[in-house]
């Protein structure tokens, strides 16, 4: 039998395509991002992720805050530095928040220069975006030894309300946990720009195509992010 033999009915001519209709369907994603790449779609998807779960910690935080019987703990009497004698309230956060927002904006240049192809001032502003995310980082471990010295624990403190402790650890400790694995990324991405793997297409990890620099803003989407909630916890728990 030819195919002028055939049958032919819309069912006859769809069940050949049946499964190709199916997988077209299934991947519709090919066409809703055409113009984003692979690495940068799952990059929002996992900040998107990531964000759920800041929101779980932040709404956890304030519920217990606002259903303690117990008194809470002053932020501006309990995060204060002794300088010169005065007890200064905050000063060591507003440091850390402008060393932390500082950083957006080198990421960010960092990003520019990338895709004009200028390895040198791409190197130098990741770099220093990773100083500023070190220091950060310097700086909460002090925050932490200050406060675990003063006897805040997560089950406790001489301040009040046992809750503070817990919030505490856990909200700053999972965005510093963030944060040193984003200077970890710029450390590793401005090597391989740096050595021109961008440039010559050399093969290995977070190396795309031959030109593409596109990592680079990848890894300035996860910093930005990073930055975006220290905003929140900043707000929410040291100014609240």
């Amino acid at each position: 039998m030819d195919d002028s033999t055939l049958p032919n009915t819309p069912d006859a001519l769809a069940r050949p395509g049946r499964w190709q209709g199916v997988a077209g369907d299934w991947a519709s994603d090919q066409r809703a991002f055409r113009t984003a790449s692979w690495g940068k779609v799952m990059m929002w998807i996992f900040l998107l992720s990531d964000t759920f779960i800041f929101s779980c910690f932040l709404l956890s935080y304030m519920t217990v805050r606002m259903s303690t019987t117990e008194p809470w703990p002053n932020p501006s009497e309990v995060f204060a530095l002794r300088i010169g004698g005065q007890e200064i309230p905050l000063i060591l956060i507003a440091i850390m928040t402008f060393v932390l927002i500082s950083s957006s904006g080198t990421m960010a240049m960092a990003v520019n220069y990338a895709y004009r192809r200028d390895r040198v001032r791409t190197v130098i502003l990741m770099l220093l975006t990773a100083a500023f995310g070190a220091t950060f980082v310097g700086m909460q471990a002090f925050e932490w030894t200050k406060l675990i010295t003063e006897g805040v624990r997560p089950w406790g403190n001489p301040w009040g309300a046992f809750q503070f402790g817990s919030s505490f650890f856990m909200i700053t400790g999972f965005h510093g946990t963030h944060v040193t694995i984003g200077v970890i990324f710029l450390i590793l991405i401005a090597r391989k720009v740096w050595r021109g793997d961008f440039d010559q297409g050399r093969k290995g990890f977070f190396t795309s195509r031959s030109g593409r620099y596109e990592i680079v803003e990848i890894t300035g989407l996860y910093w930005h992010f990073v930055d975006l909630v220290w905003v929140f916890i900043f707000a929410l728990f040291y100014l609240w």
